[in-house]
């Protein structure tokens, strides 16, 4: 039997000075968490190197955030049902930024990745608990702007991880990485703390699913090893690979089954009952899917192929930043009065005309030939993102959006390790093909490669470097075209995301997160 705890079941919404103190300060905590997802990826060769080991091993340092991160998003609901929402919330805030001073502490790598595991742990359900709790503090009329305060740091924290990573590695050391999460964490605590202790949310205690749990933490962890390090074992010719794989299969199958008829399961599945939760989860994880497809390819293309450094490339990256950040607060204001079925449609349409403006670049663009389909990409995100959180969000009661945040969170992390894994690993394939068919076009006997090598020879090459640089070239092309490839294929997936929205049924009132005005 379960224990409830009675405690207030609303609160009346903030106004003023205390609802913007605290709306920065949920959004602040978010965005550095996030942002911990990306801002080791440029620092891992500066960490191998600081603790003697290799940089395939430094990995690891990304990997076991990941992992322990995916495995907490799925229970934020049960967490915040069972502690209570702001007491979770906290908690796990201070938790994630004494991990974080241990991961900057951090004199060897079992140390570091330790505390990269403990540090993800702590910090799954804050993505999750930081949108219900702003949607509790906004009225119902003004949620539209939550949402959006919301998605801006959700969807730019990965873009400027790299960024902010690199540039504290280069100038500093990369401990601050971590270092950096300290004061921002401890102050984004103390005032959500101070602010909404008093408007915790009802608490009920019902007994531990622990198959569940065991199920979750042994399948998603699972999963999560075999994305991040699939690609490095040759995916499935490893046993390991393999292993995980059938673990993953198996956890996962049996938790779906335990968890829709266990009395109190630790994942809420009946939420999937909803067809617009379904349809929203869907479609936002097939776009995730694409658009980190373009954000995983683009960057290391760039650095690979083009022989840009990863704060060059970076620059090219963030663009996309600008116009979402002037967007979000004006369709946030206006949601009420938007066919969001139609946002979406046009954002996706416009995604996907962008993705194809991607496929045609070519390995001599320039820089702000590169930048600016990035900057043109930032105004549909939004579009995209605030709709599609207002439609599964629609008509669910206040206790289930935490629920219902970190299911989605859950997936939305899936759907960008699964794009990661794939996007790398048929780039990889693409340009081997590519490379064999170019090959062939400039074989010896081809009229076009004698008139070039001729041409090498005049100005002093020998025949060794002169094949050397026709290989360099081709290579630089191959990888150019299979890049194109993935774009292709991401325009193509987001225009299949039409139809599939319009599956969705109004009204999209949004989560009953606040009481009325």
């Amino acid at each position: 039997m379960s224990k409830p705890e009675e405690g207030p079941q609303a609160f009346p919404p903030l106004h003023g000075a205390v609802l913007v103190v605290l709306t920065i300060a949920i959004a602040f905590s978010t965005f550095m968490e996030v942002l911990d997802i990306t801002i080791v990826n440029v620092s891992v060769p500066h960490i191998a190197g600081s603790l003697a080991v290799s940089p395939s091993e430094g990995t690891w340092a990304i990997s076991s955030y990941a992992m322990a991160n995916a495995i907490m998003q799925p229970i934020s609901g049960w967490l915040a049902r069972r502690f209570g929402e702001v007491r979770t919330f906290v908690v796990c805030t201070l938790l994630f930024v004494l991990f974080s001073m241990l991961c900057g502490l951090a004199t060897s790598l079992p140390m570091l990745v330790v505390g990269r595991l403990l540090q993800g742990a702590g910090s799954g359900p804050m993505v999750a608990l930081s949108l219900s709790l702003l949607l509790s503090i906004y009225t119902k009329e003004k949620q539209g702007i939550a949402l959006a305060l919301w998605a801006v740091t959700v969807l730019l924290a990965p873009i400027f991880g790299p960024i902010l990573g690199g540039w504290l590695t280069d100038n500093l050391s990369w401990p601050w990485i971590f270092y950096i999460n300290v004061p921002v964490g401890l102050l984004a605590a103390a005032v959500t703390w101070y602010l909404m202790r008093d408007r915790e949310t009802r608490i009920v205690r019902n007994p531990v699913d622990t198959v569940g749990i065991v199920l979750l933490v042994v399948g998603v962890g699972a999963l999560q090893f075999m994305l991040d390090t699939g690609k490095d074992h040759d995916w499935f010719a490893s046993p390991m690979i393999t292993t995980l794989g059938i673990v993953a299969l198996v956890c996962i199958s049996f938790l779906i089954v335990w968890e829709r008829y266990a009395e109190h399961p630790v994942v809420d599945l009946s939420l999937f009952r909803r067809r617009n939760f379904s349809i929203g989860v869907l479609a936002l994880s097939i776009g995730m899917f694409s658009f980190f497809g373009i954000n995983v390819i683009f960057p290391l293309w760039l650095q690979t192929t083009l022989g840009y450094t990863a704060m060059w490339a970076g620059l090219a990256v963030a663009p996309v930043g600008v116009l979402a950040v002037l967007v979000a607060p004006i369709l946030g204001s206006n949601m009420h009065r938007l066919e969001l079925r139609a946002v979406t449609s046009f954002a996706f349409l416009f995604l996907a005309a962008v993705s194809y403006w991607f496929s045609l670049f070519n390995s001599s663009a320039a820089f702000v030939d590169l930048a600016m389909p990035r900057l043109i990409m930032g105004l549909a995100l939004p579009l995209f993102f605030i709709p599609l959180n207002q439609i599964y969000l629609s008509g669910l009661p206040a206790e289930q959006v935490a629920s219902a945040s970190g299911l989605v969170n859950f997936f939305r992390t899936l759907a960008s390790s699964v794009s990661t894994a794939l996007a790398v690993t048929f780039w990889d394939h693409q340009t081997d093909l590519h490379r064999s068919v170019l090959s062939e076009q400039v074989a010896g006997t081809s009229p076009g490669a004698v008139a070039f090598l001729d041409t090498l020879g005049t100005v002093g090459m020998d025949s060794r470097q002169a094949i050397g640089l026709v290989d360099q070239i081709v290579v630089r092309e191959a990888a150019t075209l299979a890049v194109n490839n993935i774009f292709l294929g991401c325009a193509f997936l987001f225009i299949i995301l039409i139809p599939l929205i319009w599956l969705a049924r109004p009204p999209f009132d949004g989560a009953q997160g606040a009481a009325p005005h």
